[in-house]
């Protein structure tokens, strides 16, 4: 997939979508030069944000960066097709699979990040969503059980040498022994960790963030669909002020109740994730998938196994979809939810990592109806996509 860039000089009048202010952008050349804050007296003029980030995304658009086949040729195409929705900063989700498969899967996407540099600034990092998970039925999710297995610093030295040292998320399971010394190490290496796919305790919660996780991997997703009243896994999450929250605002992962309990209570701590499978901008239909056999995707973008449609087989929108989902169900504003899929991010990344910066990452869209159609989108100050 081509990106048209405009290299004409011009000046692009926006307003800001988080502060409300009035901007004007300088392009010469393609490259932003300067952004001015000026009196607001045009009308209909577009929106401008920062850049979307999505720190867990399995795959987009028929690409599926689970699969062990996956090219460097497809990873191209997915980062094009996710400019295209305004996501300027996202994290392959590779996820439990044998350890020659999550090898072979880490060194394309470092290959990739190396022979193509856009590619290399919008992943920022892999987010290593296994195997250090529960084997246990509904806290694993779509996990295959029999690669599950305790942490094990050793063999993940050699998932980060295949990476090129691109891991810096790791969800894990806190209650597997030997949790607390790992979590340490990932934190002494500057790798996050983020607490997921588990059937913790009260206390083996609060000594995995003494340890040093900072985020709860889609909250509310991948625990069993019974718990205790309390305490319970989700309850010591939101408890626990250390941890950020990741959720799916997909209208489907979790109800509109849940999503505003954990916005009340996590505020600025509050991230959405997509966690987009390959179906995620793909027409409904029956597929074939690699994982969980023949799926059916809906026009409701549920996507499910065959023949058990109560079964989610993963997610079917984009961070972007997650947005207007918000926004379309009087959840929160374009303001707050933006905020929720780009600073909130970077604030996080930012605090547990100074190289991360996303400052000149901006988005200029409109909000027509129901959809934010994404017009231009700047990487580094320089435009990657435009309409």
């Amino acid at each position: 997939m081509e990106t048209r860039i405009d290299k004409e000089d011009k000046i692009v009048t926006c307003i800001n979508c988080t502060i409300g202010t009035t901007e004007e952008i300088i392009f010469q050349n393609g490259s932003v030069t300067n952004i001015i804050e000026v009196a607001s007296i045009e009308k209909n003029i577009p929106l401008i944000g920062n850049g979307l980030i999505d720190l867990q995304i399995n795959g987009i658009n028929g690409i599926d960066f689970n699969n062990p086949a996956l090219t460097e040729q497809e990873i191209v195409r997915a980062t094009h097709y996710l400019l295209s929705k305004g996501i300027t900063t996202f994290l392959p989700a590779v996820i439990t699979n044998s350890d020659a498969n999550i090898r072979k899967i880490v060194q394309t996407i470092y290959r990739t990040c190396l022979s193509n540099p856009i590619v290399n600034d919008c992943i920022w990092g892999i987010h290593l969503e296994g195997p250090f998970i529960s084997p246990v039925a509904g806290a694993k999710g779509a996990h295959d059980e029999k690669y599950t297995k305790a942490p094990d610093w050793h063999l993940f030295n050699t998932f980060q040498e295949a990476a090129g040292g691109k891991i810096k998320l790791i969800t894990i399971a806190p209650e597997w022994e030997g949790a607390c010394s790992f979590i340490e190490k990932c934190r002494e290496n500057k790798i996050l960790v983020s607490i997921g796919h588990s059937m913790a305790t009260t206390k083996q919660i609060d000594l995995a963030v003494k340890a040093g996780a900072s985020l709860s991997t889609h909250l509310g997703n991948g625990v069993p669909l019974l718990l205790p009243r309390h305490p319970n896994i989700i309850w010591d999450q939101l408890a626990a002020e250390e941890l950020y929250a990741c959720i799916i605002t997909d209208g489907i992962h979790i109800p509109d109740t849940f999503i505003k309990v954990v916005m009340k209570n996590k505020a600025n701590a509050t991230i959405i994730v997509s966690d987009a499978t390959c179906f995620a901008g793909m027409p409904p239909g029956e597929y074939q998938n690699h994982i969980g056999g023949i799926v059916i995707l809906d026009k409701e973008k549920r996507i499910s196994v065959k023949g058990s449609p109560g079964l989610l087989a993963g997610a079917a929108k984009s961070l972007l979809e997650n947005v207007e989902y918000l926004i379309n169900n009087n959840l929160s504003t374009l303001s707050e939810a933006w905020q929720m899929a780009s600073e909130n991010v970077a604030q996080m990344l930012a605090k547990n990592d100074d190289t991360f910066n996303n400052k000149n990452d901006r988005v200029i869209f409109r909000f027509k109806g129901k959809e934010i159609q994404v017009e231009s989108v700047i990487k580094n100050n320089r435009i990657v996509f435009e309409k």
